[in-house]
């Protein structure tokens, strides 16, 4: 998925030459909490962040301090045709909540952290009616196949699957299902000798 797909296309902006107040304003206003700063053209020039912006608020009133101390100079950006691992990867690297997306030097969009989050939450079906069954797979060649097999004849339709490493060196699958009964499906992976850590009533 690209991150053009997820951006928030011709995002709000502000100019460097606007009051930190001004910035404040247009956040709390627009209900954001970064802010890309641009110039003619809409050449990113930086970016602010409300937390950045709180903490000069109080010096600017009683010191020079402008827009254009307390904004990001060379803020990390990505473009619009990266896949969207790559704006997950750098926002979790570097502990930032979001970033703009340039084509070249001219800002096109903004991607978060919540944007991120809301596509993994709707890629997973969490916020759906749905199942779920946890399993410790078999360190065997075919194990996840005879799991996948077992599921489908339990009559689980599968929304997609996660995975994660076991203390074992085995791995847990978790396997997301349309709404569904797990109980008949628990059994029969049990009785095939997997290990059923979760499963939803």
């Amino acid at each position: 998925m690209k991150i053009s797909d997820l951006m928030i296309p011709d995002p709000i902006t502000i100019t460097a030459n606007a009051s930190i107040t001004d910035a404040l304003e247009l956040m709390k206003l627009n209900s954001i909490r970064h802010l890309p700063v641009v110039s003619g053209g809409n050449v990113l020039r930086g970016f602010v962040t409300l937390a950045d912006l709180k903490q000069g608020l109080i010096p600017s009133m009683v010191g020079d301090v402008s827009l254009s101390d307390l904004m990001i100079s060379d803020p990390i950006v990505v473009g619009p045709e990266e896949d969207i691992e790559i704006a997950a990867q750098l926002i979790y690297k570097h502990k930032i909540g979001g970033m703009p997306v340039v084509e070249g030097e001219k800002l096109v969009g903004i991607i978060t952290e919540s944007d991120i989050l809301r596509t993994f939450i709707d890629m997973m079906g969490i916020l759906t009616g749905s199942s779920r069954i946890d399993v410790v797979m078999k360190n065997e060649p075919g194990a996840l196949k005879e799991a996948l097999q077992i599921i489908n004849d339990g009559g689980g339709d599968i929304i997609n699957v996660g995975i994660t490493s076991h203390q074992t060196g085995n791995r847990i699958y978790y396997f997301r299902l349309a709404a569904c009964k797990t109980d008949t499906i628990k059994k029969s992976l049990e009785a095939n000798g997997f290990t059923v850590t979760y499963a939803t009533n």
